[in-house]
């Protein structure tokens, strides 16, 4: 009997080239080539005829090559084209011109009088009907018509030196030599929530009899994959759930000092989310919390308010940055509101340690909570960057950890700081909002709060495109802005000019700026230079010294200066939409009205449809949703980040239906047995030891 987990050189009918190319596709046994999934399927049941106009959508056809050419142009590149013609002689269609750009090794694969089946748009390119860069496949001979033709037949994700026709026939030839019987083939989801069994949607989603029966195996592996991701999740809340913790919530006098001390007053939002907060301190089982808000919310303040909770009763809290200019900006924004409180800090970063006093570092004592800390001179609040991870950072009672930007870090990297006994209360936080299917997975095992408003001392950002061509008028308003007071950003996507990438630089770009807004004073800012020297450019700009900051995304977050009021970025359709968002984040920080400009020349659809998103709104939850519709899921937060497996062929936002139906059916099976211990769970308590190369508490 063949297990699925044994690898492919025991498969004698595949050649050894074949098996290193089937490896850069991270297939290397039995079951990954069976999960090596179609991305989509073509209907060769009947080929079309041969279009006489240009169409948006890509379709499938079949013809003979009467013509191949290679023309050059520009020197080195070339064109090759090869002219198909349907084979139905009777056929009064105009030929199909088929060109492929520097593509050398087309030429050697295209003859005349070859058959070919090819997939792409068809465009008009002068009085001719074209496709650029068909996905093609030659027709050799009709012995295995019916794997590659007359059928609904698959494509798959491939790779140099492992064609279509080869992928195809390998798995087809593995599906009718395995015994269904063989291990590892059992069907992974509850019977109440899939049709069928494994094997069976597997065959058929290879090579599916109708589209009907491809749906339903689509269906059937989707849930599947959804259903053993929401299972590691629940799991994993409910080992959090058992852990040992301890309360770490203070009787709020200290808070309160701070709060009335703020020149400005809470938001509903962070109230309420405070509240959640201060909710989770007070139990007896460690807090597990995600708070999501937009740029600017004031989610910092919120996260201050949980340390000097934990502070008050005798615990130290962790804050931990993504980079060394947000912890360094953190450390200081925290000595100037907590100092005058008596709260003791110190900074940890790869590059800078400082501590609020002469301070001794987390020397172990051994006393009641309440006494630990307020008798020695230990910092109660520690900030730095993921050198607390690594870094010989002891803590002699951490009760609190809290992670800024949790996109940048990982699972792993987050149970380095939690992962001891008792716990500590863990709060991430996030200014990239995230979809709500993606809080069901990537963060599926944190509580969730949001701060859905925004302060009302917050000036208007008003955002627009501008064309390249405009950068006169654009450098007149840069003027009058600088002329009135105001401070300005310009940032680039690039440090140093590149040959490869048509874009613009921060650094070669800084002598003409420079230049451009004589007699005002320009810095240059990126991730290159040396970390004093950073941190003195932020303050000469913080203070005013500077009037424009020209610098890469270095400055995507943390950077507070209520008095910049205007971003100009350069080459803007090179940017996610998200980072944009996050860089027009460090603008509209005080009460001016400011402005965005996104310069951009690029003559794209898609460019110009992502940058409009972000001249229609300043909601970022809303442009989080429009990135996830422009560019799809793809791996926006990282599954790898997450812990969880990656998705083979479920889509987080397409299926989200089936997602929630995934959750349910999981969390319905732990709530009637948590430790899966009736016969009918044992699989899946198989299933989440093997996923997580450990063994939950729940799952002992």
């Amino acid at each position: 009997m063949i297990d699925v987990s044994e690898k492919l050189e025991g498969l004698n009918w595949i050649a050894r080239p074949k098996l290193l190319a089937l490896r850069r596709l991270g297939v290397e046994t039995v079951e990954d080539l069976l999960t090596h999934f179609p991305r989509r399927h073509e209907d060769r049941t009947e080929f079309p005829k041969f279009p006489r106009e240009e169409s948006d959508v890509p379709i499938c056809l079949c013809g003979e090559v009467v013509k191949t050419s290679l023309r050059r142009f520009g020197g080195w590149k070339k064109i090759f084209e090869a002219t198909l013609q349907e084979s139905d002689p009777n056929a009064l269609s105009e030929p199909l011109v088929c060109r492929w750009f520097n593509l050398h090794y087309v030429q050697k694969m295209i003859a005349t009088g070859q058959r070919m089946v090819v997939f792409g748009k068809p465009r008009l390119r002068g009085t001719r009907i074209c496709m650029d860069h068909p996905e093609f496949e030659v027709i050799e001979n009709d012995e295995e018509i019916s794997i590659h033709f007359r059928r609904i037949t698959p494509i798959y994700p491939a790779t140099e030196g492992l064609s279509q026709r080869v992928l195809r026939s390998m798995i087809y030839r593995l599906l009718n030599e395995l015994p269904w019987s063989s291990a590892g083939l059992e069907t992974l989801a509850p019977s109440n929530l899939v049709r069928g069994e494994r094997p069976e949607a597997i065959r058929a989603i290879h090579f599916p009899d109708s589209w009907e029966a491809r749906d339903a195996a689509r269906e059937h592996l989707v849930l599947t994959e959804f259903f053993v991701m929401q299972m590691l999740i629940a799991s994993r809340r409910a080992d959090a759930s058992t852990r040992r913790g301890e309360k770490h919530c203070g009787a709020g006098a200290l808070l309160d000092r701070f709060l009335r001390s703020l020149p400005f007053e809470l938001t509903a939002a962070q109230s309420k989310v405070i509240g959640e907060i201060r909710h989770d301190l007070a139990a007896n089982h460690p807090m597990n919390r995600l708070l999501q808000g937009d740029v600017g919310s004031g989610k910092t303040v919120v996260a201050i308010a949980a340390m000097l909770l934990a502070v008050e009763s005798g615990y130290q809290a962790a804050f931990m940055a993504p980079t060394q200019i947000l912890a360094e900006q953190h450390y200081d924004v925290l000595r100037r509101w907590l100092e005058p409180l008596g709260v003791r800090m110190a900074l940890r970063t790869a590059a800078r340690q400082e501590e609020s006093g002469p301070l001794p570092l987390f020397e172990r004592v051994q006393k009641s909570p309440d006494e630990r800390l307020t008798t020695t001179n230990q910092p109660q609040i520690v900030i730095g960057t993921h050198a607390l991870l690594y870094d010989k950072v002891s803590f002699s009672n951490l009760g609190l950890v809290v992670i800024d930007e949790q996109h940048k870090f990982g699972v792993t990297q987050r149970a380095q700081l939690s992962a001891r006994e008792p716990a500590p209360d863990v709060l991430v936080m996030t200014a990239t909002p995230i979809p709500r299917t993606l809080t069901m997975t990537i963060y599926g095992d944190l509580n969730v709060s949001t701060i859905d408003e925004m302060p009302r001392n917050r000036g208007k950002i008003v955002t627009a495109v501008r064309d390249g061509s405009k950068l006169g008028e654009v450098l007149a308003f840069l003027r009058t802005q600088l002329e009135a007071g105001r401070q300005v950003y310009v940032i680039y996507p690039l440090i140093d000019e590149s040959e490869k990438l048509d874009a613009k630089a921060a650094a070669a770009e800084y002598d003409l700026w420079r230049e451009r807004l004589r007699p005002f004073r320009c810095d240059l800012l990126h991730g290159r230079i040396p970390a004093p020297e950073k941190q003195e450019i932020m303050e000469r700009f913080r203070r005013g010294d500077t009037n424009a900051l020209i610098s890469t995304t270095v400055l995507e977050v943390g950077v507070d200066v209520p008095n910049a009021t205007v971003m100009l970025i350069e080459n803007a359709e090179r940017f996610g939409l998200a980072q944009l968002h996050q860089l027009r984040g460090r603008i509209g920080r005080g009460e001016h009205k400011s402005y965005c400009i996104l310069l951009t020349s690029a003559q794209a659809k898609e460019a110009s449809e992502k940058l409009a998103v972000l001249e229609r709104t300043s909601d970022g939850f809303k442009v989080a949703e429009a990135d996830w519709e422009l560019r799809g899921p793809g791996d926006l937060l990282g599954t790898a980040q997450s812990g969880l497996p990656a998705l083979k062929v479920g889509n987080l936002r397409t299926d989200a239906h089936l997602m929630l139906r995934a959750r349910a059916a999981a969390v319905s099976i732990l709530e009637r047995d948590a430790r899966l211990e009736l016969p009918e769970n044992q699989r899946f308590r198989r299933l989440i030891v093997e996923q997580q190369g450990r063994t939950f508490s729940n799952v002992s």
